[in-house]
């Protein structure tokens, strides 16, 4: 249902009260100025909204950012980053000044976009239209599943708001839709956002190219929606958000209409203001126009005083501890679980189940496709882990990220796994709120050739390092019949190449645990776990290289003499390199192979390890059924790499891997090759 809220618009009365938001203004446009770059528009458009929402109802205490029943705010339009630093320093969180002065310049606090653990206050990185909106669902999907486990009569100890501001790139941009339809189905009722209806973006007005009724397409998720509110006008802007509060089983979209850069005389309601500084003469006009008599970067006292958010935020906390403290008291159990969640401690036995895991799989040796091992490994994992939140788009049966005590999440109840339909982006963009908010550890599963859909998402989740599980089955030529469309090619290279994101690609029962368990284990970045769609032998190694499966890489196999060379592979390719020692072996050539599941992993450690695994003295042959250029910086001149540098074809995966070449003879012919050309090259030497 859409409700109208028009209003009569009008200007300031209050002189207090237009002193309390052009301060918003005043900071915006000085601090673009001096930097000679920025987004000053916004922030002076939505100055009403934000003091509207951040005056008087946001639950934060500045002191402590982290406080765990905080309100969440993000702000989507992050190119409007200084109306998210100008509240957060009036408000009176660790944002000096300086800070302000210094926007957009080498090691601020003040980026060119939000940053997480940059900015005390932010809660996300944002910046890539559409993704904070996205975050912001798996933050409200974390507060709705936090509040039914750990909520008893008379103790709401999780009930907090998630806000967002957004604009008309974020309604453009595809994955708005994908995240915004799943919250109207989930009925995330805590949910609430504010849409700065301006009309512009940076090619100018948008008629020409958005003419949605975005009212109408929020209505048709589901959502609660607020039309035609008057963007400059507080008192309307707040009667909205009290609107929105009191409708608890559905998200809420407040649409303000606004004008971008407000009171600036030349450049308001123009492109022109979206994305470069105003200009000194601008500047000083807009001082004028707007009643602002003040030097750039100084803030009145009466300002300050009424922005200061220290007082309201140590009561908001202070009264949530006595509350928790007594709800300790009644549920002493709960309140331990609740606070091992939000530290984002492992339970205590969770390295011993890992162990037994291992044990179990060594007892099986199990030859079975690693999707399926990764589920054996979610199946050990998850009865002693709570937090871990799964899900897949729409691939669940094929993903195998379903375990038996998995429950689906619904508009009417909690649960553990979410069905995200056909929103590979969406997916990775809300399990990368999921994790902000913090309680949770978000996995969710696809193709591997659809992580080209998530691509943006697990950029900025390896930007934030925050610890998003990420789960790609299908991993290469091996799917088979479904052709070159589902056959990734270059995917593992591409994801390798992507700074602070750890990929595993196990080659049996056993690596997909430790995989899975080094994902679960990690707390300064994401992780990509891909597993194969063909069964795999399950391989013997030594009791000592076990340990090392966790260093990335270790040698699987040694021959009876000293090697003469060495043979790395990954995932199904382990075990063409393990036949094709034995041929070589028969042929009177020891050679050593090494399993290589994490590259990522294994370039971190010291390099006398990474010496004593690969053994630089020796030629070495890599085997990887993808893209070869990644593997030359391993095998180096004297070496190869058996790979695949086209698209694939649909047939039978035994068929395509015998006509691309990976065969236990090739790589064998590889190997004697690389041997021969050392030779030569020593003789000649």
């Amino acid at each position: 249902m859409t409700i109208e809220l028009k209003t009569q618009a009008r200007e300031w009365t209050d002189p207090m009260q237009r002193d309390v938001v052009n301060a918003l203004r005043a900071l915006a446009m000085d601090a673009v100025q001096q930097a000679n770059s920025g987004h000053p528009g916004m922030p002076m458009g939505m100055a009403e909204i934000a003091e509207a929402l951040w005056r008087h109802h946001l639950r934060h205490n500045p002191a402590n950012p982290t406080w765990v029943d905080r309100d969440r705010f993000v702000l989507s339009n992050g190119h409007g980053s200084l109306l998210q630093y100008a509240l957060l320093h009036l408000s009176g969180y660790d944002l000096p000044m300086d800070e302000i002065r210094r926007f957009r310049q080498l090691h601020s606090k003040t980026p060119g976009h939000p940053e997480i653990g940059m900015t005390p206050g932010v809660e996300t990185t944002t910046g890539p239209l559409g993704q904070g909106i996205s975050n912001a669902v798996g933050m409200a999907i974390a507060e709705k599943l936090l509040a039914a486990e750990f909520n008893r009569p008379g103790f709401e100890i999780v009930a907090h708001h998630t806000y967002v501001f957004l604009g008309d790139g974020c309604m453009m941009e595809g994955i708005s839709h994908e995240a915004c339809s799943l919250a109207g189905t989930l009925g995330l009722g805590k949910l609430i956002a504010f849409y700065d209806d301006n009309g512009i973006s940076i090619d100018g007005h948008v008629e020409g190219w958005f003419t949605d009724d975005t009212p109408k397409r929020f209505e048709g998720y589901g959502w609660h929606v607020l039309a035609n509110v008057d963007g400059h006008d507080g008192a309307a802007v707040q009667r909205a958000i009290g609107a929105a509060k009191a409708v608890t089983d559905r998200p809420s979209l407040i649409c303000c209409k606004t004008i971008i850069a407000k009171g600036s005389p030349s450049k308001a309601g123009t492109h022109e203001a979206h994305g470069a500084a105003l200009g000194a003469k601008e500047v000083a006009a807009t001082r004028a126009a707007i009643g602002w008599d003040h030097a750039p970067f100084d803030i009145p006292r009466h300002v300050y005083e009424a922005w200061d958010a220290r007082g309201q935020g140590a009561v908001y906390e202070s009264d949530w501890m006595r509350s928790f403290a007594e709800y300790a008291r009644n549920y002493p159990a709960e309140a331990r679980e609740f606070e091992r969640r939000m530290r984002g401690d492992l339970p205590a036995g969770f390295a011993q189940r890992v162990r037994e895991l291992i044990a179990v799989a060594k007892q099986k040796a199990q030859t079975v496709a690693t999707r399926k091992a990764s589920q054996d490994a979610i199946e050990g994992i998850a009865p002693i882990l709570p937090e871990l939140i799964g899900g897949s788009a729409d691939l669940a049966g094929s993903n195998l990220t379903l375990w038996s005590g998995s429950r689906a999440i619904t508009a009417q109840s909690g649960g553990n796994y979410l069905y995200y339909g056909v929103r590979e982006f969406g997916m990775a963009a809300i399990m990368n709120g999921i994790a902000l908010h913090g309680g949770f550890v978000p996995y969710g599963g696809t193709f591997l050739t659809f992580s080209d859909y998530c691509r943006s998402a697990l950029r900025m989740a390896a930007l934030m390092r925050i610890g998003t599980i990420f789960v790609f089955t299908h991993d290469s030529i091996g799917l088979g019949e479904d052709g070159p469309t589902h056959q990734p090619i270059e995917h593992l290279a591409t994801l390798r190449l992507m700074p602070n994101m750890d990929v595993w690609r196990p080659c049996d029962t056993k690596e997909s645990i430790v995989a899975w368990a080094a994902a679960i284990e990690r707390r300064d970045g994401p992780t990509s776990l891909v597993f194969s769609r063909q069964g795999l032998p399950f391989q013997l190694r030594p009791s000592a290289e076990v340990e090392n499966i966790r260093r990335g890489a270790y040698v699987l196999l040694e021959p009876d003499s000293e090697p003469r060379a060495v043979i790395i592979a990954t995932g199904s390719e382990v075990a063409l390199a393990v036949d094709a020692q034995r041929l070589l072996a028969q042929a009177g050539i020891p050679v050593r192979v090494v399993s290589m599941p994490s590259t990522t992993v294994f370039d971190r450690q010291e390099e006398s390890y990474r010496d004593r695994v690969l053994a630089p003295h020796l030629p070495c042959v890599a085997v990887e059924a993808g893209v070869s250029d990644g593997w030359r910086k391993y095998v180096g001149r004297s070496g190869a790499v058996i790979g695949i540098d086209r698209y694939g074809e649909s047939a039978p995966a035994a068929d395509l891997f015998r006509f691309f070449g990976f065969t236990p003879e090739r790589v064998a012919e590889a190997v004697t090759s690389a041997l021969a050309r050392l030779a030569l090259r020593n003789k000649v030497a």
